[in-house]
């Protein structure tokens, strides 16, 4: 069985407590709890991994390409100003996709620019929770390239 990563950047863990109107009131640990369960749905062992720390993501990202065929990154506000985070990612040979529970175009301005964007295989905004079962179900397609 193929194994993935699910990757949250910083303030993620708050998911169901901070800016509701945004991200809901559906509790992070419940959200990974169903993304564990559409991975194994779709054929995929799943490991996810939250860090608000952008070198201890960083280092993930590293050993992901030792351990998974592919990744879910969803890096917060890092998404916006991280080029170590990119230079990581580009670094790997796996498919990475990047995902926002919110449409990070219909926000601030500063959230419309996407550094890591151009070394992910895609990128997945504004489904809420879905967006991240829609980048497992990209990542089953990539994967078996």
């Amino acid at each position: 069985m193929k194994k993935i990563l699910v990757m949250l950047g910083p303030n993620l863990n708050m998911v169901g407590i901070r800016e509701k109107g945004v991200y809901g009131a559906e509790t992070a640990e419940s959200i990974e709890a169903q993304i564990r369960e559409h991975a194994a749905f779709a054929g995929f062992e799943c490991d996810v991994y939250q860090s608000n720390h952008e070198g201890d993501l960083i280092d993930k990202i590293h050993q992901s390409r030792e351990v998974y065929s592919g990744a879910v990154i969803n890096a917060g506000a890092l998404t916006h100003y991280s080029y170590a985070l990119r230079d990581a990612i580009a670094c790997v040979s796996i498919p990475y996709v990047e995902v926002h529970m919110s449409n990070i175009h219909a926000r601030e301005e500063f959230r419309h620019t996407s550094v890591i964007a151009p070394v992910c295989a895609g990128q997945i905004a504004g489904f809420g929770k879905l967006s991240y079962f829609l980048a497992i179900d990209a990542l089953k397609e990539l994967c078996d390239e």
